[in-house]
């Protein structure tokens, strides 16, 4: 990992440093741009044989293989898991059920004035589509962290896509009732949500994390359906002024595996702790070939002149994952998708069991939302109702503002009620 100061000798380096860094979503997924657009359109105008070609092509799908996952196929999965990671399965998904419906909005109505009603309904999506990544590690937990909150929120047809889905992935879906999936993945999968195939109809959102190639895909259909967030290589942030090293040093090397893009951050005041977690991950990275590489290329230890600095410096960086030493650091945390506090709070825990979701914001997305949730999977409607006392209450304050506005047909659709 680079060692930075943030001030003295070193600031401009630093100053680019993190200047380079509060760029990264921009500059990351401007790369694959231009091959994303053309699979979009491709699926897009081609339907199943394109959606068919890129599976062939980047995972290894026969001709033969039909693109849906059965569900005879999902339960012989889960015939076949063992029953310890079938139980780890049922309190994670027992957790995130919780946590989703402890999440659900209210419905709610209030009375500004007499005769006057106003509040709000809440309605699910009708369709969404869950990306589950299958290329170096099965996610069977993604699966479960995307399709629990929407079942939770309501949704009518809830639909995976993961390549290559490996034997965990399809237990998973059998726990989870899923009744559609595909064996595809890619901008290829999110084109055949966003758009439609003949095989697999569209949605009207499409939620989960991937790579840079399906997170700029997700970004490019979002005109077309919604999308959760790009939620796209992992990033790590600590800020830490107490915390053990070797506790720090897990976490980033764990968090670096996920992929050679991911970002890894130790943001500290303490030289001594700073040298203290270099020297740790050193140690620990040796028979983690991807975390070697992910933490050689962007891993980062900044070095702050004082708690201030390091907070604002955290907040700047919006990371996926943010540690802290206390629950006292939660007052100044303003940036983030999700916070682990102290020592004994490893972020594989949010990764698995806790109940909040690991989909996360990512890209600095997390300055303007945190992680996917069950709000995500449902449509906050407002309503609003007058009796003829109540209009005749109101209305003229909404007849000046139309009039002041020179809409003259606003104002009057007000005036000819109130008669």
């Amino acid at each position: 990992m680079k060692l930075v100061r943030t001030f003295g000798r070193t600031t401009q380096a630093a100053v680019a440093m993190i200047e380079a860094l509060e760029q990264r979503g921009v500059v990351s997924t401007a790369k694959v741009e231009p091959v994303v657009r053309r699979i979009l359109a491709d699926v897009c105008e081609g339907g199943d044989a394109a959606l068919r070609r890129y599976a062939a092509k980047f995972d290894g799908l026969a001709q033969a293989a039909p693109l849906l996952v059965s569900r005879q196929e999902m339960q012989a999965a889960w015939k076949a898991t063992s029953p310890e990671l079938q139980t780890a399965m049922r309190v994670a998904q027992a957790n995130i059920r919780a946590f989703a419906e402890a999440q659900r909005p209210a419905e709610w109505s209030i009375s500004p004035a007499p005769g006057v009603s106003t509040g709000q309904i809440v309605r699910p999506l009708a369709s969404v589509g869950c990306y589950v990544p299958g290329g170096r590690y099965p996610l069977p937990s993604t699966l479960l962290m995307t399709v629990t909150p929407a079942q939770v929120a309501g949704v009518e047809r809830v639909v995976v896509c993961s390549p290559k889905p490996a034997r965990e992935t399809m237990a998973a879906a059998w726990l989870a009732e899923v009744n559609e999936f595909y064996r595809v993945g890619g901008a290829q999968a999110i084109a055949a949500l966003a758009y439609g195939t003949e095989t697999v109809a569209r949605v009207d959102k499409i939620v989960g994390p991937g790579n840079l190639y399906v997170t700029a895909a997700k970004m490019l259909v979002s005109s077309e359906c919604g999308i959760d967030m790009p939620a796209g290589p992992t990033e790590i942030v600590v800020t830490s002024e107490t915390g053990n090293a070797v506790g720090i040093a897990a976490d980033l090397v764990a968090q670096a595996e996920h992929d050679p893009e991911t970002l890894a951050v130790l943001i500290t005041t303490n030289a001594e702790l700073a040298d203290a977690v270099n020297v740790e991950v050193n140690l620990q990275v040796r028979r983690n070939a991807i975390a070697k590489e992910s933490l050689a290329a962007r891993g980062c230890i900044f070095v702050t002149e004082t708690v201030t600095d390091a907070r604002t410096l955290t907040n700047r960086l919006a990371p996926e994952h943010l540690t802290v030493d206390t629950k006292a650091d939660l007052q100044w945390v303003r940036n983030a998708g999700s916070v682990f506090v102290g020592a004994y709070s490893p972020q594989s825990m949010g990764d698995y069991v806790s109940g909040p979701n690991h989909v996360l914001p990512t890209g600095r997305n997390g300055r303007v939302r945190g992680g996917l949730s069950v709000l995500d999977f449902v449509k906050v409607i407002t309503v609003q109702q007058y009796t003829r006392k109540g209009l005749r209450a109101m209305g003229p304050y909404a007849i000046a503002l139309a009039e002041a506005e020179g809409l003259v047909g606003h104002a009057e659709s007000v005036r000819m009620r109130m008669q």
